[in-house]
């Protein structure tokens, strides 16, 4: 008896070149998280400076909430929609063709936007540490793009199994330092009792929190981007809910502990303003190696963010290509590493 095995995509679609299925919810995994997970190392503590350290709490949990409702609506969606594009392919079987347009542009603009503002923060995280008198950012900002976007020229697998394991040292880093300042024993390390009272736990009342809700939203943003790679992963319908939901649990926990950590190292007034909140917590906790470690695992969080809206947005600009929205010159994968590569290099910014 024999039995005959499909391949988990042809190499070439008629005289096309397509994309290449290689992905499985680990990869989904790292490309979700690794996009979101820099919005717990900066971002979300603004949410403190709006409505007090209480007011980030609740804001956390009820975009979490939220978040993970889209989460699950977006990966159940494109797992039968699976489609390079994520939303843009949505909007387009779903809406019609100038929803999707706009919806693709968006996400274009959103992920070029994000990889930016990724390499900012790392150039600017290393000026910080280095402390050299006339040192810039700018040579930084373009030496982390222009690696990046090599990376994602030479193949989706590779550049996801990087995000991985960038994102899992990160990732960790927060779990080091959470059960490194005894969590379970205020006043040893951890001051949250002094820090967040009755009196300052909601310093401009419930107006407040409505106010942290634009910030709160940085601790999940752009794990919806797990749709992008629906086209590139062996079963669309195991894979992507598989990896997203995953990715939200994991947001989930880091949300918590970093929010108590940082709660309970940090006055709201200071938590609030501060552009490194994870990085301060661990010098807060006066270990020159729990310091060093978040000043990595900041830089490598801003990396993988930046690698992963690389991808996403070219797979977004890609699609519209292939759709003739733009000029299918954009919609060429490339021979051998089967990547938009077009799209990717025309995107650097």
């Amino acid at each position: 008896m024999t039995i005959a095995l499909e391949p988990a995509a042809p190499a070439v679609q008629g005289d096309r070149v397509s994309l290449l299925r290689v992905l499985g919810p680990a990869h989904v995994w790292a490309l979700g998280v690794g996009i979101v997970l820099v919005g717990e190392f900066t971002g979300w503590n603004f949410s403190a400076d709006k409505g007090g350290a209480l007011a980030a709490l609740i804001v956390c949990w009820v975009v979490g909430l939220l978040y993970t409702s889209v989460a699950m609506i977006d990966s159940e969606v494109t797992s039968t929609v699976a489609a390079a594009g994520g939303q843009y392919a949505q909007a387009k079987h779903i809406v019609g063709p100038l929803m999707a347009f706009n919806v693709a542009l968006f996400l274009v603009f959103a992920y070029t936007m994000l990889e930016v503002s990724d390499a900012i923060l790392l150039g600017d995280t290393i000026v910080a540490k280095a402390g050299v008198e006339g040192l810039t950012h700018n040579s930084f900002i373009a030496a982390t793009i222009v690696v990046l976007a090599w990376l994602n020229y030479r193949g989706v697998l590779m550049t996801l199994n990087v995000n991985f394991v960038i994102t899992a040292i990160a990732y960790i880093s927060i779990v080091i330092l959470f059960f490194s300042v005894s969590p379970w024993t205020q006043g040893a390390v951890l001051k949250l009792n002094e820090l967040v009272t009755p009196g300052n736990a909601l310093p401009y009342g419930w107006i407040g929190v409505i106010a942290a809700f634009q910030f709160g939203i940085w601790y999940y943003l752009g794990i919806e981007g797990t749709t992008q790679a629906a086209e590139e992963v062996r079963s669309p319908a195991r894979s992507l809910p598989y990896g997203t939901m995953a990715g939200m649990i994991t947001l989930l926990i880091a949300a918590a502990m970093t929010w108590y950590v940082c709660a309970s190292l940090m006055p709201w007034e200071y938590l609030g303003i501060t552009y490194y909140p994870l990085w301060d917590a661990g010098k807060l906790t006066g270990s020159p190696l729990l310091e060093n470690l978040l000043f990595v695992a900041t830089l490598l969080a801003a990396l993988a963010s930046a690698n992963g809206c690389i991808n996403d947005a070219a797979r977004a600009w890609f699609s519209l290509g292939r759709d003739r929205y733009l000029p299918t010159w954009f919609s060429a994968v490339h021979p051998k590493y089967r990547t938009p590569y077009r799209s990717i290099l025309f995107l650097l910014p």
